[in-house]
């Protein structure tokens, strides 16, 4: 099963994590947060996400989902990749995670196209012309 690290902006990472034992009623399997504090040190938050990919990494690789290109939490995943084991993808959103996690079963690189493909189709503009559900 792949893993999923999420590497945010505190408290990000903690409150997906939350939400997404919401939606499947319990906390997933390896599933952790490292929630980086302003003026953290980079070298600290690259040694707490290396010990978080030790923990939840079976063998079948890591997803480093963040939040922001260019934040301090996106900068530390450069020195993570290893491509096929430790793939980073930026823009968290809730969509993506619970895709990721449906999906994360899969090889890593169907993890990642699930991921990307939940976040770009959760982005959606609501307005009262459309209807979701019959009233």
């Amino acid at each position: 099963m792949v893993g999923i690290l999420l590497l945010t902006h505190a408290p990000l990472g903690q409150a997906f994590i939350e939400a997404a034992a919401h939606v499947f009623r319990a906390r997933p399997d390896r599933l952790d947060a490292v929630d980086v504090r302003a003026d953290q040190d980079t070298a600290e938050v690259r040694a707490l996400a290396r010990a978080a990919i030790a923990r939840i990494d079976d063998g079948t690789g890591v997803l480093v989902i963040t939040d922001v290109m260019g934040g301090t939490p996106s900068n530390c995943t450069l020195s993570l990749c290893e491509p096929g084991h430790v793939e980073v993808i930026a823009g968290i959103s809730l969509p993506m995670l619970l895709r990721a996690i449906t999906y994360r079963n899969d090889t890593l690189d169907v993890v990642v196209e699930m991921a990307l493909s939940g976040g770009q189709n959760g982005a959606v503009r609501v307005d009262n012309r459309v209807r979701l559900s019959p009233n």
